[in-house]
């Protein structure tokens, strides 16, 4: 008996030991493919996206001094560049709004999510508007001031997150936040015409990218 449970302690011992040598085999090929994806993705340096502001078509912006609410509605293109010639970028969520002097003025219109191959650019027309929302006495007095010297400076602004891709590795997720100037002009109809009932505004402006 003895020589028998002798013989099967030592099966099982080998077993044991066989298997701890096949799970730690099996995490040191993960470390080392996790690390060489690493390695890649840091040796490549992702470039963040270039984004720019095409135009805008202004189709209301009343600003109403006694309640101090701003009524606006807006409808824009926004195009995003890929620089990457390696790396994929997946835009998770985006949600674009306007805001004037840091306060928002309309409501946040989400993008559906969406992949940006290598180098390639995407196109985006959402509608901005706001009703009767309400702004600092301040702000609302600030507004009338520019809208009378003829110039409204606008940004149009989006938040969301973004995943960068190198081959089957993907990221995990990253915060992105853009801010665009528009210029909206009054009176002077330089870089701008007239679409139905609205305005619109050729801008090709360069906006200004955090990751």
């Amino acid at each position: 008996m003895s020589v028998k449970n002798d013989c099967g302690h030592h099966r099982d011992h080998e077993r044991r030991k066989f298997y701890y040598h096949l799970m730690a085999a099996i995490i040191a090929v993960i470390i080392i493919i996790l690390f060489i994806i690493l390695l890649i993705f840091l040796i490549l340096r992702p470039s963040k996206p270039n984004f720019t502001l095409d135009d805008v078509t202004l189709y209301a912006f009343n600003i109403s001094t006694a309640t101090t609410t701003l009524t606006s509605n807006f409808q824009i293109t926004i195009s995003s560049r890929n620089p990457n010639s390696r790396i994929g970028i997946y835009y998770d969520k985006l949600d674009i709004y306007a805001t004037y002097r840091n306060q928002q003025i309309t409501l946040p219109t989400m993008i559906p999510p969406a992949y940006q191959g290598h180098k390639d650019v995407n196109v985006w027309s959402p509608y901005l508007y706001g009703t009767e929302v309400p702004i600092a006495p301040y702000l609302a007095v600030s507004l009338e001031e520019d809208e009378t010297a003829g110039t409204v400076l606008v940004n149009v602004r989006a938040a969301g997150r973004v995943r960068w891709k190198v081959g089957t590795f993907v990221s995990t997720v990253y915060r992105l936040n853009v801010n665009c100037p528009a210029y909206i002009t009054f009176g002077n109809k330089n870089g701008r015409y007239a679409v139905g009932p609205a305005v619109k505004y050729q801008l090709f402006e360069g906006c200004n990218v955090d990751v």
